[in-house]
């Protein structure tokens, strides 16, 4: 909820502030009439007129993110945002490559990182894995056309790499 009772010497009432795709959207709404502050029932009406207007806001701001949801899924280059491909080198000195996951899961409304080796899964297994859990992260359903470009968006990877030991 975005809706703040503000209550100072400027202004006496609520803000609603949600930017949706990059623009501010910010109403106020007063509690102040003729000078006096509102009590009982117009006080909450204001309230409810506040509450109602961060609902049509939130609704506005799901449905574009859902719109855009493609868009932000993929980098310039066609690359999938938030997947990387990686050589991390173990204690041992093995350099394993990897698919690492990086997001900000909408599932469970925090940062996600995980990994999946290419050495134990093999290439297409290791990508397949990392688009399921960014599609579950991300609430893309397995049958939509988002989640076959996802699948086909991966990486070239230099065979080379694959096999390369640290010296």
């Amino acid at each position: 909820m975005s809706v703040k009772l503000l209550d100072n010497e400027a202004f006496y009432g609520y803000r609603v502030r949600r930017t949706i795709n990059g623009r501010l959207y910010q109403e106020y709404f007063s509690l102040k009439r003729d000078g006096q502050r509102l009590e009982g029932r117009q006080k909450k009406e204001v309230a409810e007129r506040a509450l109602a207007r961060d609902a049509e806001l939130e609704a506005l701001q799901e449905k574009t993110r859902e719109r855009m949801k493609a868009e932000r899924c993929f980098n310039s280059d066609g690359s999938v945002r938030g997947i990387s491909y990686l050589l991390k080198t173990e204690k041992s000195g093995t350099v394993t490559p990897i698919f690492q996951i990086g997001i900000a899961s909408e599932l469970e409304k925090k940062i996600v990182c995980t990994s999946f080796s290419l050495n134990a899964h093999g290439k297409e297994e290791a990508w397949r894995r990392a688009v399921d859990a960014y599609a579950k992260h991300k609430i893309i359903r397995r049958n939509t056309k988002l989640y076959k470009q996802l699948l086909q968006a991966m990486p070239k990877i230099d065979e080379k790499d694959r096999t390369r030991r640290k010296a």
